[in-house]
């Protein structure tokens, strides 16, 4: 959030805990964060059996924070290329 929107860093903190709806001191806490993220499917540092993983988690944190993200962007405007123009 520092650079995606020029945050200040207890701005930004208080930003992604507000939109995750937990407390900033939650953010730290690695026991929260692994819950927070398999249920919002944003990806784990371990990765879990059918779970988000690499390019799926980004696109469900920039949807999440409101944020773009240039592998995303990148990922989807490539797509585009193998997408019939009819469709």
């Amino acid at each position: 959030m520092q650079m995606a929107r020029g945050m200040k860093t207890p701005e930004a903190k208080k930003y992604v805990a507000d939109k995750l709806k937990i407390s900033v001191r939650d953010l730290t806490d690695s026991t929260v964060m692994t819950n927070v993220r398999t249920e919002l499917g944003l990806g784990c540092v371990a990765q879990l059996p059918n779970h988000p993983k690499g390019m799926e988690a980004k696109f469900n944190i920039a949807e999440l924070l409101g944020i773009e993200i240039n592998s995303v962007n990148r990922f989807k405007e490539r797509a585009k290329m193998f997408v019939p123009a009819s469709a």
